[in-house]
């Protein structure tokens, strides 16, 4: 039991500026065993900006209410993924040789087009969270990308080669198995399901008395899951072209993923928000 604790408390200093005043230590056995925990840091991230969302839209116009909401997201990790998809961008778009490339992110100067995949996505992520407020449909289901992008992450570290065998911080999970990914999934289906049930409770209350089928009719449950699908295609798709480009992943990578995988949940909810109705 104290492994498993260890292991949780791994994760959530490993991916979030969250405070807790306990030392693990960071071993590689510690860490792989840390991946269980994954989807858990993403769901707690999730729920602290599904909170402050629901306050902020009370105090604010949509637009303000998302870039407040946005900086905290960006807050809660401390800008590691974020950082990742910086060094990527400018690595994979510099046209230079798999080696180069490696070099080149590795490097802790920001080029151009490292800037402009920032921004860029921060604009993008702006624009759904402002999309979700105006649809009135900020509700739980916010962690769901939370949640995903980084089982994302464990997918990639076992399935794909590790680019840096020698040095990164990628290279400190290196030994996952199937074994890992399947528990992360796991994981992230019962936090799925768990967020899925506590948004469902007020349309199934709502029905209780009058309409029973109407929690069926009245929601198309069928594009839930088929968004869940597209998120995890679209997730292995860009860890597959990053591992081709490079050759391989590293802890760059890794964050990019995060980050291209959370804004493509983002963007599937805000399309399942036109869908519903």
């Amino acid at each position: 039991m104290k492994q498993y604790v260890h292991a949780c408390i791994a994760a959530m200093q490993f991916l979030t500026r969250i405070p807790i005043p306990k030392e693990v230590p960071f071993t590689n056995e510690v860490l792989k065993r840390s991946t269980l925990f994954f989807p858990v840091a993403g769901g707690i991230i999730g729920l602290i900006v599904w909170g402050a969302g629901a306050g902020l839209t009370l105090l604010l116009p949509t637009g303000p209410a998302a870039a407040v909401t946005l900086a905290l997201m960006l807050l809660l990790t401390g800008g590691l993924h974020m950082d990742g998809l910086m060094d990527t961008a400018d690595g994979i778009f510099s046209s230079r040789s798999r080696e180069r490339m490696l070099e080149i992110m590795k490097d802790s100067r920001v080029g151009a087009m490292g800037v402009i995949a920032c921004v860029l996505m921060l604009l993008l992520k702006w624009s759904l969270l402002t999309a979700l407020f105006d649809a009135n449909a900020w509700n739980v289901w916010i962690v769901i990308p939370f949640i995903w992008s980084r089982a994302a992450m464990v997918w990639a570290m076992t399935n794909e080669p590790y680019a840096r065998a020698e040095s990164g911080l990628g290279s400190y999970f290196q030994g996952l198995n199937r074994n890992h990914v399947a528990a992360a999934y796991g994981c992230a289906w019962l936090l799925t399901a768990v967020a899925v049930g506590a948004m469902a409770l007020p349309i199934r209350i709502s029905y209780l008395m009058t309409m029973p089928a109407g929690i069926i009719s009245g929601w198309p449950w069928w594009l839930l899951i088929a968004s869940l699908l597209l998120g995890v295609a679209a997730a292995w798709g860009v860890s597959r072209y990053l591992s081709k480009k490079l050759g391989g992943l590293t802890g760059d990578t890794y964050g990019a993923l995060n980050e291209c995988t959370e804004m493509v949940f983002m963007l599937l909810l805000v399309l399942l928000c036109g869908m519903k109705g």
